[in-house]
């Protein structure tokens, strides 16, 4: 897949905003122990759920390029803080499925999880604000 893909969050008040993406809308905030009205998921949850999003669709995806039946499929996944940052991401899949399929296919769905593979990946990122570039890494 090649080209762009942008979202744009829109501050409401306080740690709040919402998010366009694409045609679908989702409140962020943060939970009220940290000052947040709990309106919404925090930023942080949400780079969690795309993870386990991703991760889910990849396997759906590989278990049918693999012709394996999916009886069943969750996964989850957990962060770990250090500071600022998720220091670990730790993603758990399970498969209701032929049991000597499991690997293969969680294999295959690790080389083709766009999230995955961009947090793996030395992510240049651009901090951008009144069209004048403040920072890049």
């Amino acid at each position: 897949m090649s080209g762009k893909k942008t979202v744009e969050s829109i501050w409401r008040e306080g740690l709040c905003c919402d998010v366009d993406m694409g045609g679908f809308s989702i409140t962020v905030d943060e939970p009220t122990s940290v000052g947040g009205t709990n309106l919404g998921p925090a930023p942080t949850s949400l780079l969690l759920a795309s993870v386990a999003s991703c991760f889910n669709v990849a396997i759906a995806y590989c278990a049918g390029k693999q012709r394996v039946k999916l009886n069943g499929l969750s996964v989850s996944v957990t962060g770990k803080y250090d500071g600022p940052r998720f220091k670990s991401i730790t993603i758990e899949s399970r498969l209701d499925c032929d049991p000597s399929k499991i690997k293969p296919i969680v294999q295959a769905a690790r080389r083709v999880c766009y999230v995955t593979n961009t947090l793996e990946s030395t992510l240049e990122i651009s901090v951008l604000s009144n069209g004048n570039t403040i920072s890049r890494s």
